[in-house]
């Protein structure tokens, strides 16, 4: 499976070599594209899955420090810790294929802890809004955790 993320659309598609398989909104960095660490900007460039993590916790799982917290999201939760860039359910940890533009040094994607991950379902999708990060609905996060595997390349342009 390979995953393409544009940018301008907000929008990921999942192919089966050239076949779209599935598509989704998601919602990129607030600060729009680049690469440099410290930016909370979504890299760009050719990118693999280097980690799947969360298998068989529940929805709604809380990760901080790509572990889990052992707390479910809830709105109760949210209220208690405002302003949280919440990473739920799932992760897809990114690690750069372009040495100088998006892998070691000051722009490398995995020393960024660059990710797919899941979102409150109140979080808006189809627009920016992240720390960098590309953010997904649960559900929609779920569905493709189940599609892809470490080493599957992942694009993401503008």
């Amino acid at each position: 499976m390979n995953i393409d993320i544009d940018l301008g659309r907000q929008r990921m598609v999942l192919l089966d070599d050239v076949e779209v398989v599935a598509e989704y909104p998601v919602s990129t960095a607030a600060r729009g594209a680049g690469e440099l660490r410290g930016s909370e900007c979504t890299p760009r460039g050719r990118h693999r899955i280097c980690a799947c993590i969360g298998a068989g916790h529940p929805e709604n799982t809380v990760f901080r420090g790509r572990r889990p917290t052992g707390e479910i999201y809830t709105p109760m939760l949210a209220e208690a810790q405002p302003g949280q860039d919440w990473i739920l359910t799932r992760i897809l940890w990114l690690s750069g294929l372009e040495v100088g533009k998006n892998r070691y040094g000051e722009v490398d994607t995995q020393g960024r802890f660059i990710y797919i991950h899941g979102a409150p379902d109140g979080v808006p999708m189809g627009r920016t809004g992240s720390h960098g990060c590309i953010r997904m609905h649960n559900a929609d996060l779920l569905a493709l955790f189940e599609r892809v595997r470490v080493g599957d390349e992942v694009l993401i342009r503008e």
